[in-house]
């Protein structure tokens, strides 16, 4: 590759980064996650172990999200905060963070791969 288009490639690739980066949301507060019954109890349940951008990132069904739980419970130690409060975590983080629309997960924006 001649060091022109390199030097180009990498200034793009940079400026790519940049913008991907500007976008990305920080959730750091409750009010920063979309309205809904669960809000609160989700952002302090999950982010008492990890950030919760973790979370939002997922997007699972209700019965992966359950699993999960389950998962995290059983090998983590994660505190259950008891069945009430346990149904309505889960539905908020099933309704506000649903698996993909598109099957196949992450699609490479220049193949589409």
């Amino acid at each position: 590759m001649r060091r022109g288009a390199a030097a180009f490639l990498l200034a793009f690739l940079g400026a790519a980064s940049l913008a991907v980066a500007q976008q990305a949301r920080v959730y750091e507060a409750p009010e920063d996650l979309p309205e809904g019954e669960g809000r609160d109890d989700a952002f302090y349940q999950c982010s008492a172990c990890h950030g919760f951008n973790l979370v939002t990132r997922q997007g699972m069904s209700r019965a992966l999200w359950q699993d999960t739980w389950d998962l995290m419970i059983e090998r983590h130690g994660m505190a259950d905060p008891g069945p009430e409060t346990r149904e309505i975590i889960l539905t908020y983080l099933a309704e506000t963070f649903p698996p993909p629309a598109e099957p196949g997960g992450w699609k490479n924006p220049f193949t589409g791969n």
